[in-house]
């Protein structure tokens, strides 16, 4: 069956048409637990090892910890490789093709999965699957399991609250966009007399730019679902990108760089200048927590509040929540390597060592014996959500590909530096879109 299929992976690397929307700086892969092709004995005595193509760069060094401390534990090796960001897709694309293969790798989505479904083992009434508080966290093709959710996260704006306050102001001033366009500008304003800035860079280097061409592109895909009372579309209209235009604008506008230097601009730079004090705001997630207090950040300090874009109703609106993290495991694996796959997740989601691992370094995990986390926004999220706010679902997963993407993020980039308009914008974005969605469909 292998051969049969390496025939589409090449289609698959070009068109990268899973659509990851990477969530951290760039890293090379590395390996925690050397494993050789004949394995050691699971806890049910059959030979098998475990390699895990991992997607989050940000949790390379959490996931190597405890792939080392599995291996100990139980004999089984554990070998993890994080693609870097941006390169998932290819990555995955030579590395499944290979006779070490990875028996464990992610999809984002229906949109993903579309591309892998052929490797996807079914994991219905495994014991992974049956360690989920929902089968709403399972992605299925038809009735079978293809995936599993294994992180609930939230993204939104990263707040300096002692910057803030410098300035004059609390996180309970800002609840609109208005308000925050008042507050952004007029920081900007005294940007010499208060020594920092309003935002971070909007680095729209590989490393960055999927906080934008991605993530705070999900709004208006989203206020456009709303109003059509859809959960996706092959035709979006643009409903509202003069909205889009507006949050981008603010950002570029008010930040610790001009416009033009933002092709050049890293995720780390922007995490740097938030972390050292540059600027008040950070469009990020909740995993970036771990980043920022390894850096010296502390809780008395940070907040993550909505990413107003001047769209519904702002009063109810919570943070952008949702999941694009789906286990996949290899249908190409031999038996005991996807048995031991399938043990070494259950362990994850089951252990007190598992399970805070990924509470405190990725966020909640929808699974039954899930640690509670003491990260910072994923509190926030809860407040909201308690407060009767509605959070901003995760739509992204229904861009129609990384090429879409890379055209909106190129014209973006070309916006901010005066060498492109708006109007080109909106074209990658609408005629992009249908372009890509009539590609797939032929």
């Amino acid at each position: 069956m292998k051969m049969k299929k390496v025939l589409a992976l090449g289609l698959v690397a070009m068109m990268s048409a899973a659509a990851f929307a990477g969530c951290g700086s760039g890293s090379d892969g590395s390996t925690a637990s050397e494993g050789g092709s004949n394995g050691t004995a699971t806890a049910d005595g059959s030979n098998g090892q475990v390699y895990y193509l991992n997607f989050k760069p940000e949790a390379d060094e959490a996931w190597q910890e405890i792939a080392k401390q599995y291996t100990e534990e139980t004999g089984v090796p554990v070998t993890v490789i994080t693609a870097a960001s941006g390169t998932y897709e290819e990555t995955l694309s030579s590395e499944i093709i290979k006779d070490e293969a990875p028996t464990l790798f992610q999809v984002n989505g229906p949109v993903g999965l579309a591309n892998w479904k052929d490797y996807c083992y079914d994991l219905k009434d495994t014991s992974l699957y049956n360690e989920l508080t929902s089968d709403s966290y399972a992605l299925y093709d038809g009735d079978a399991v293809a995936g599993i959710a294994y992180v609930i996260e939230s993204y939104g704006l990263i707040v300096n609250t002692k910057l803030l306050e410098q300035a004059g102001y609390t996180v309970d001033d800002i609840a609109s966009f208005d308000d925050l366009k008042k507050v952004a500008e007029d920081i900007t304003a005294r940007k010499d007399e208060l020594g920092f800035a309003a935002f971070t860079s909007a680095g729209m280097d590989s490393s960055s730019d999927w906080r934008f061409k991605t993530h705070l592109a999900n709004l208006p895909i989203y206020f456009e679902y709303q109003d059509k009372g859809i959960d996706s579309t092959d035709a979006i209209e643009g409903t509202y990108l003069d909205n889009y235009k507006a949050i981008w604008d603010l950002y570029i506008n008010n930040a610790t760089c001009a416009p033009a230097d933002l092709a050049g601009k890293t995720g780390d730079d922007a995490e740097n200048e938030f972390a050292s004090g540059e600027a008040v705001f950070f469009q990020n997630g909740s995993w970036e927590y771990a980043n920022l207090t390894d850096k010296g950040m502390t809780d008395d300090e940070l907040a993550m509040i909505p990413i107003y874009i001047g769209a519904g109703d702002e009063a109810k609106q919570g943070l952008c929540t949702g999941t694009e993290n789906y286990w996949c495991v290899n249908s190409e694996a031999s038996e005991e390597d996807i048995q031991a796959t399938i043990d070494f997740l259950t362990w994850m989601v089951t252990s007190e060592a598992g399970t805070n691992m990924l509470s405190e370094q990725i966020g909640v995990i929808p699974f039954k014996q899930a640690a509670d986390t003491t990260n910072l926004f994923v509190l926030n999220d809860r407040a909201y959500t308690e407060a009767g706010k509605t959070p901003v679902s995760w739509n992204f997963t229904t861009m129609p590909s990384e090429e879409w993407k890379n055209g909106v993020g190129s014209a973006l980039t070309a916006y901010a530096a005066g060498t492109g308009s708006w109007d080109d914008v909106v074209s990658a974005f609408v005629d992009g879109w249908a372009t890509e969605y009539a590609a797939a469909n032929n």
